[in-house]
């Protein structure tokens, strides 16, 4: 199951660092808050992303481009006139990462329609880039498979604006309303799974997924939430921002599960340039 990732927005109300950087890639312990994302699907073996990038999208392409050099010994060779790169061993993460430029101004509805050929005909996980949380992705995905239903997200209850939501008894989503002061109910906190289904709900890049395809499908009664009542944090600004570094120094973040070792890799192929 592949995970889509939507990070091409402008992240205005973090401007202090988004004007440099898309939001997904400002860091919260020295590294992306979308590569703690990604940590976290990982955990759960999930390890086939698709990034929706637009605003400086060239800068999640750069990050990941380097990303293997980085975190690999390498020798170089400038003897004979040549330069020699021979990669000696690489401590990475087994992933694939797709990044898809969809375009600057598309709303998130039409920039999860322009992967939809990256997805393929199967049910696959999507999030925003700028939320950790520790839920159980594996107890998410089978919540998912019994219902039945073409979406899934994932509730919350934090006193903050964000997507509303009326849920019945039976955890089925009747109602979502955008960004209306929240009360104690429970919220969208991003984490879905979707079935191919939602492709169709999708038109253009103006189709904004959360205002339209979710209030349609809670109408149609296909959006069901899984209640978590752990931990989840989005990081709107610099006041959040500096609570999940100060989680993460103090070692109680609780969506970091990866404190084994990721396997070394030994590599003996040569890229020889020039």
């Amino acid at each position: 199951m592949k995970v889509v990732l939507l990070a091409g927005g402008f992240g205005s109300r973090i401007s202090e660092e988004s004007q440099f950087k898309p939001k997904p890639m400002i860091e919260i312990g020295g590294m992306p808050i979308l590569w703690h994302i990604m940590k976290e699907y990982a955990h759960y073996e999930y390890t086939d992303f698709i990034i929706c990038a637009g605003y400086k999208q060239e800068y999640i392409k750069e990050w990941f481009g380097n990303y293997f050099l980085y975190n690999s010994d390498v020798s170089f060779d400038f003897r004979n006139g040549k330069n020699e790169i021979t990669v000696l061993q690489s401590s990475l993460e087994p992933w694939k990462v797709t990044v898809v430029d969809t375009g600057y101004n598309t709303m998130t509805g039409g920039r999860i329609k322009r992967i939809q050929k990256y997805v393929g005909d199967e049910p696959f996980l999507m999030t925003y880039g700028d939320g950790v949380c520790d839920v159980d992705i594996t107890k998410l995905v089978e919540f998912h498979k019994l219902h039945g239903k073409v979406a899934t997200l994932t509730a919350v209850k934090m006193s903050q604006e964000k997507g509303v939501l009326d849920i019945d008894g039976d955890n089925a989503v009747r109602s979502f309303r955008e960004k209306n002061i929240s009360d104690g109910t429970p919220i969208n906190a991003g984490y879905m799974v979707l079935q191919p289904d939602i492709f169709d709900y999708l038109t253009d890049d103006t189709c904004v997924f959360e205002k339209t395809v979710l209030a349609k499908l809670a109408e149609k009664g296909e959006l069901m939430s899984y209640v978590h009542t752990g931990f989840w944090q989005c990081m709107d600004n610099i006041r959040e921002k500096n609570m999940l570094e100060k989680l993460l120094a103090e070692d109680k973040a609780p969506w970091k599960k990866w404190d084994r070792q990721v396997p070394n890799l030994e590599y003996k192929n040569k890229l020889i340039i020039g």
